[in-house]
């Protein structure tokens, strides 16, 4: 099984802190703006502490997870499926059948290109989860992979697969 380089973990740290930042933002606002109001008078100091106590408990977990993340984010390209094993809480495990594969995309986004680093996405016929991306590959991998597996849907399903 192949892992994800390193660098996503900074990757999802990062994304983690930002979205965490942002919601501990709103709660501390809002219980900064209910303390100087006189709606809950008696818990004024309670309120702000508490949310401030849930923003740091939020940025800790969020980024404790976006590290374990990395660990057990991995993928496998097999003789006739695409094979993926991933999830912190729920470990989820995807086989995607090459006959399925309509096609293959290869994308860097601003901050994959920050960090030198390509998500390889494979769209596939059906209506659930039709498709299933591949981050934190380095862009000449996500290209070798991307051509991979384009070769060897087409294989798998004749000329008009990919």
């Amino acid at each position: 099984m192949e892992r994800l380089d390193p660098r996503i973990r900074l990757l999802w740290v990062v994304a983690a802190l930002v979205r965490t930042a942002v919601f501990g933002g709103v709660v501390v606002g809002a219980a900064f703006y209910l303390q100087t109001t006189t709606l809950l008078a008696d818990f004024h100091s309670l309120l702000l502490w508490g949310a401030v106590a849930l923003a740091i408990v939020l940025v800790v977990g969020r980024t404790v997870v976006a590290w374990l993340r990395y660990r057990v984010w991995r993928f496998e390209v097999q003789d006739d499926t695409l094979y993926i094993e991933r999830g912190v809480f729920t470990r989820i495990k995807t086989v995607v059948p090459f006959v399925r594969v309509q096609h293959v995309d290869s994308r860097r986004s601003p901050l994959e290109r920050a960090v030198g680093l390509a998500t390889v996405v494979v769209y596939t016929a059906g209506s659930r989860s039709a498709d299933v991306a591949i981050p934190g590959l380095t862009p000449t991998r996500a290209e070798d992979l991307r051509e991979q597996l384009r070769r060897l849907a087409i294989e798998s399903g004749g000329e008009d697969a990919v």
